[in-house]
């Protein structure tokens, strides 16, 4: 049972009195909009499995459409989950289908606050709490992918109590957030905004999932740490086949280190420049768990070589002959398993380019690219064409003995989408907006299982990487299936920028990666002795993703590096745990104050403390209260750096323990152990 006010007995209520009753889904069909099943004649059935309950409900319009609403309850924490479904089953098109929400629902309550956090690309996760009282709160995502800008993640907080929402579709979305004092609070999420259709004989589209898990007070670390907790148990993929929990782990990449012109990623990685990076970090026991190989090691389109245009050459999904003749991809692979390195490989399976060279050579069909010019968007919503990309994607996995794969999407793929809706409303006579995007995001999440099921049966790794230019596709739909190895293409940046996003995104998704470097661009790469103490904290997360120029740099300090590692090791278990963020939130150029984070696994007697005394900041003394500590219990206080130790009480650290860094940009770490 978990340590945090669960509500259960509302999510029980919720699932039983309004999903099954009155499910909060609303529609227009035709001339008449419907709420949920009301005036529908419905069936149903259920089931129970392992703790969770499943319902399916289903109704019929008119002999034409059929509605499917499937649902589920964890009774554990009391989070209810479901996804309606709108299927043509008559002879000809279907009426429209238009103005779908995912979710529209009131919240009883007074006093409404909605706190959470904006998406990456220019909204780099900042914080927000808004009073829903003084006004509404709108969200719109219009790009193609789901977490960039907006984050359709929520903490509602009403009356005595509070729930956590999220939607899980990738694509398009909007949200609205609106306070009525006599009818409370009332929440509408709209997915796949466009969709304005009438369907074809046996087609099927989708909602969105919609994920609601209710809390007791208005506590933000109990929301917070509820939620993680729910997140770790039930939505984070397993390790493996055999359902193993998921552990942090390192990663590092080669592409640095070879000597070569390098545009980005693993651009300039060659047969012949990877053997004395991996003989390097086993003499210097600097090994990662993961070796991460990135773009730009298939061929172009027209089967030739690519020497430096990674994003423009990209849908073949096959090795470049000249980079790696024969076998000597799978023989670098096979030299690290050997050390015990596993190995991931990027890809970038929605988009392609040059298509008359894919159709020329690689036996794909012009009809598959959405949009016009060398850069089109794939349609995976087409059976055939995910067919293709998933035997492609596959067969380079197994022949290459690469152990996880590696997502990005360099594209706004909904700028394509409404040209072939367009096409099929001129083709059919009626409208099709909208039903791209509904297949394609459908295809996508099964192309990721697809991937997963073969990694299952073949002893790789039955997750993906989440990357979509950063933090693009972070959806908990998508969250189901993968993670983000890095949560935003920024976090290539500064320490303040790494610290910021720490304050806000793992309250989401506890698990994924950053940067470990400092650096003003992105994809500066330093020299020096590698990064200090104090950056290699604020990177302090359950992927630790490390690297170097390991041969070519005459400075690097392979001590630093192994001490960090070694010190992120130490504590890295608890990073996944319940988090507490106790300072305000800072944008990235507020560098003023100080940021301090502290991680506490109850069930372990341990806990950890990470402060930092940013670069602008004048303060040398801050104290913090730690709501972690339990008043009658004692705990054991020890600095990493200068293995000093004390015994406090917890009632001492609840009132606030005082910590002293004299100079700027320096950081503390303590360990606490419960007594």
């Amino acid at each position: 049972m978990s340590k945090h006010s669960i509500d259960i007995s509302r999510g029980e209520r919720f699932f039983n009195e309004v999903l099954l009753k009155h499910p909060p889904f609303s529609f227009s069909y035709g001339d008449k909009t419907y709420t949920g099943f009301d005036g529908l004649d419905v069936s149903a059935s259920g089931h129970e499995d392992g703790g969770q309950i499943y319902s399916a409900s289903v109704a019929e319009i008119n002999g034409s459409l059929r509605v499917r609403m499937e649902a589920k309850l964890n009774r554990e924490f009391g989070a209810t989950e479901y996804t309606v479904y709108f299927e043509n089953i008559g002879t000809g098109n279907s009426e429209v289908l238009t103005d779908v929400r995912a979710l529209d629902l009131r919240f009883e309550g007074k006093e409404p606050v909605l706190r959470g956090n904006m998406g990456d690309l220019q909204s780099f996760y900042s914080a927000y709490e808004h009073d829903l009282t003084k006004g509404d709160k709108y969200f719109l995502s219009t790009g193609g992918r789901a977490t960039h800008v907006v984050f359709p993640y929520f903490d509602l907080v009403h009356g005595d109590g509070g729930t956590m929402i999220a939607s899980g579709w990738a694509g398009t979305w909007e949200g609205l957030f609106s306070y009525n004092e006599n009818s409370g609070t009332r929440v509408r999420i709209k997915t796949d905004v466009t969709l304005r259709a009438s369907l074809l004989p046996g087609e099927t589209v989708r909602t969105g999932s919609i994920v609601m898990l209710p809390y007791k007070g208005r506590d933000y670390f109990n929301s917070t740490n509820l939620w993680r907790e729910w997140f770790m148990k039930y939505i984070l993929p397993k390790a493996n086949a055999e359902g193993d929990p998921l552990e942090p782990f390192t990663t590092a990449g080669f592409m640095g280190d070879t000597g070569l012109p390098n545009s980005d990623g693993s651009i300039s990685e060659r047969y012949f420049t990877w053997r004395p990076t991996l003989e390097k970090i086993v003499k210097e026991d600097v090994k990662p768990d993961f070796r991460w190989f990135d773009a730009g090691w298939y061929c172009d389109p027209y089967g030739k070589t690519v020497p430096t245009d990674w994003w423009g050459t990209i849908g073949t999904w096959e090795i470049d002959a000249e980079k790696w003749p024969d076998d000597t991809f799978l023989e670098s692979n096979e030299a690290c398993h050997a050390e015990n390195i596993k190995v991931f490989v990027w890809f970038e399976p929605e988009r392609v380019t040059h298509v008359d060279g894919l159709v020329k050579n690689f036996g794909y069909k012009e009809e598959w690219a959405i949009g016009s010019g060398d850069s089109r968007t794939n349609d995976l919503g087409n059976p055939e064409c995910l067919k293709w990309t998933l035997d492609r994607i596959t067969k380079f996995l197994a022949r290459h003995g690469v152990d996880m794969y590696r997502e990005d999407n360099n594209s706004d793929p909904a700028r394509a989408w409404p040209e072939k809706d367009k096409l099929e409303t001129e083709k059919y006579g009626f409208p099709r907006y909208g039903i791209t995007e509904n297949k394609c995001i459908v295809g996508h999440y099964a192309l990721w299982d697809g991937i997963i099921d073969f990694c299952a049966k073949h002893g790789k790794c039955p997750f993906v990487d989440s990357c979509a230019s950063g933090g693009g596709r972070n959806d908990i739909e998508s969250m189901k299936r993968g993670f983000p190895l890095m949560r935003s293409d920024y976090d290539r940046t500064t320490s303040s920028m790494r610290l910021s996003m720490t304050s806000t995104f793992p309250r989401w998704i506890p698990f994924h990666g950053s940067s470990t470097k400092e650096t003003v661009e992105q994809l500066d790469d330093p020299y020096g002795k590698g990064t200090t103490a104090y950056v290699s904290r604020a990177s302090f997360l359950p992927i630790y993703n490390f690297g170097a120029k390991f041969t070519h740099n005459p400075e690097l300090d392979f001590d630093l590096m192994r001490n960090n590692i070694r010190e992120w090791r130490s504590v890295s278990r608890l990073l996944t745990r319940d988090m507490y963020v106790l300072t305000p939130w800072h944008h990235e150029y507020d560098r003023d104050g100080w940021t301090a984070i502290a991680y506490d696994a109850p069930e372990m007697g341990q806990s950890v403390l990470l402060a930092f005394r940013m670069e602008d900041s004048d303060e040398k003394t801050m104290s913090f209260r730690l709501p972690f500590a339990e008043p009658d219990n004692e705990y054991n206080l020890r600095d990493a750096d200068t293995g000093a130790e004390t015994t406090l009480s917890g009632k001492e650290l609840r009132a606030g323990l005082t910590l002293t860094l004299d100079e700027p940009k320096s950081s503390k770490m303590i360990l606490f152990y419960r007594v």
